[in-house]
């Protein structure tokens, strides 16, 4: 199943705090998994800041929060990237349980792989059935993306293996290239906030919180006139010992 286009409707934006009476954001837990040197880490960092930064790959396992609108919705939004070193099949299984807890935390994963290495094609299903036996209802979305499409001169993965692959899965599918074009990666996201979103239920179950209003800066120049009033008041005020 191909992801349907919904570019042009994601905004990062600072989430208002002028409100007496202010929705918190929803939560939204993500995971982008997939075998080392697909460009994990460079779709999270094109997401957030629109910006392409080279073969960018530190994943340390770094965690990416931010505010976020979407369609209208805002969102608290988390993004957990994983460590990538999955050789296949040697030390695949080790690696995926390794992921256990990553996979338990979150609701919504992102399975990418690179056209340009099969092996990292050939991971995809042992970690889809992976979240699907942390996560046995099924309800957790999945998106798997074929990353790097600009490279079609080193390809070793047909499009249609990886279409092929997520209609097995039951997933969605997309082929990208993270470089080229930011669109394609914010539909991806997008799509999984939305569905993540989906998970609370109407209306999101977000809570309401009430918020004290600031105080208002003091007037200065009230402040001035009544110091005067009391000193003039003491002048006029007859002596007590008088």
């Amino acid at each position: 199943m191909r992801l349907p286009s919904m570019s042009g409707h994601f905004l990062l934006s600072p989430i208002p705090e002028s409100s007496s009476d202010v929705l918190l954001p929803k939560d939204v837990k993500l995971a982008v998994l997939g075998a080392g040197r697909v460009g994990k880490s460079a779709m999270i960092v094109r997401f957030l800041t629109k910006r392409f930064i080279g073969d960018y790959e530190p994943n340390t396992g770094k965690l990416y929060s931010r505010l976020v609108s979407v369609e209208g919705d805002q969102l608290s939004l988390q993004i957990q990237d994983t460590p990538g070193e999955m050789q296949v099949p040697d030390s695949l299984t080790q690696v995926v349980e390794a992921l256990s807890k990553c996979v338990q935390w979150a609701e919504g994963f992102l399975l990418v792989y690179s056209i340009t290495d099969y092996e990292s094609y050939q991971s995809i299903r042992p970690l889809y059935q992976h979240i699907r036996k942390v996560h046995p209802d099924s309800k957790a979305p999945v998106v798997i993306v074929g990353n790097k499409g600009d490279l079609l001169h080193a390809r070793q993965v047909q499009t249609d293996d990886g279409i092929q692959l997520a209609d097995e899965l039951g997933s969605l599918f997309l082929e990208i290239s993270t470089s080229e074009n930011y669109e394609d990666v914010c539909d991806v996201f997008q799509h999984l906030c939305k569905e993540v979103s989906k998970l609370h239920g109407p209306g999101g179950e977000r809570r309401r919180v009430s918020i004290m209003p600031r105080p208002r800066s003091p007037n200065m120049q009230d402040l001035k006139r009544r110091f005067k009033q009391a000193l003039s008041y003491k002048a006029k005020a007859p002596s007590a010992l008088g």
